[in-house]
This record gives C-alpha cells, sequence and structure tokens, in this order.
C-alpha cells in the first residue's frame, strides 16, 4: 500500500548517505525532471566539497539516514576495541568486503574495517589499496562520531585514535 516511505529531514539536519558519509542537508527543492515535478534533498559534504541530491521519495532506498544515536556510537567504539578478523581469503577478495561494508553506510560495519586494518607501529607495512580502505574507513567514523558528540573531526579523531592505541596496549 506504501510506496517507499518519505523520511522527515529538514534543512540543516546531518545525514549518512552511504556512499558518501556525512553531509548536511541544506535545502530541499523542487525540480522539473522529464516534466515530473521532483522534490529533491539537496545535501551538502563540505569536506569534499560537492553537493547531492536526493529525490526524498528516493532517500529511504539509497538508504540516506539520520546520524546514529550514541548507543550506536558506543557499539562502534566497543567494535575497534575487539581483536581484527582478518580472513585467510585473497585480498581482492577481502578489498572487495571491506568496500562494501564501508559503502553499506553501517557505522558499526565500517568500524569492524577500521578494527580490522587498523596497524600499529611494529606491524607489518599495509600495502596501498589497504591503507587507501583503512582512511576511507576511518574519515567515515571519525566525522560521524564528530557529527554525533559535536565535537569537531580532530577531537572525534583523537577518541577513535585512543581506542585503537588502548586496544594495543591490553
Amino acid at each position: 500500500m506504501t510506496k517507499s516511505k518519505k523520511l522527515e529531514f529538514r534543512p540543516n539536519d546531518y545525514v549518512v548517505y552511504p556512499a558518501h558519509g556525512v553531509g548536511q542537508i541544506i535545502s530541499i527543492e523542487e525540480q522539473e525532471v522529464a516534466g515530473h515535478k521532483l522534490e529533491l534533498f539537496v545535501i551538502s559534504f563540505e569536506k569534499d566539497k560537492m553537493t547531492l541530491r536526493v529525490p526524498t521519495h528516493k532517500a529511504t532506498e539509497s538508504g540516506l539516514r539520520s546520524l546514529s544515536s550514541p548507543d550506536v556510537i558506543g557499539q562502534a567504539m566497543k567494535t575497534l576495541k575487539g581483536k581484527a578478523k582478518v580472513k585467510r581469503a585473497m585480498w581482492s577478495r577481502r578489498a572487495q568486503e571491506y568496500e562494501q561494508k564501508i559503502n553499506s553506510g553501517d557505522l558499526i560495519s565500517i568500524a569492524e574495517v577500521v578494527r580490522d586494518l587498523h596497524r600499529t607501529d611494529d606491524q607489518r607495512e599495509q600495502s596501498y589499496s589497504e591503507r587507501q580502505l583503512y582512511e576511507a574507513a576511518l574519515e567515515r567514523l571519525t566525522r560521524e562520531v564528530a557529527a554525533v558528540s559535536g565535537n569537531d573531526e580532530l577531537a572525534a579523531a583523537k577518541q577513535v585514535d585512543e581506542v585503537l592505541t588502548s586496544r594495543v596496549a591490553a
């Protein structure tokens, strides 16, 4: 009976778009596309200097969601403390799985990637692609932690780093 559920977002709300991470809705506008009027969320990803327009009726399908609750942030931090789970599969297969987790928009999955790819100074070098995936996941996690806590990204990065280094010390 109901087609796609319309999300209740307003301008200035922070949202998470799976493929790009945390953005801010700057407006809701109407555009005519191929003779049809479309209502669009205009989302700004300031760090990436990018603006995305998502049809409001397709927002749920696209995976657009509100910021995680502090509880979910807590679970993500707990995930970071866990022991890295590295499968014995070939790197190309693992890299694909990591990429999917990062783009799922699910904060716990992103935290798993950060945990699994985190290296301390005395561990073996990371390959270029490993480092790229790690940094992408870390940035997504950090931005959402910052947005939820209301801190800047530097403070959030420090918080995430402390959790990762405390895990190593344990």
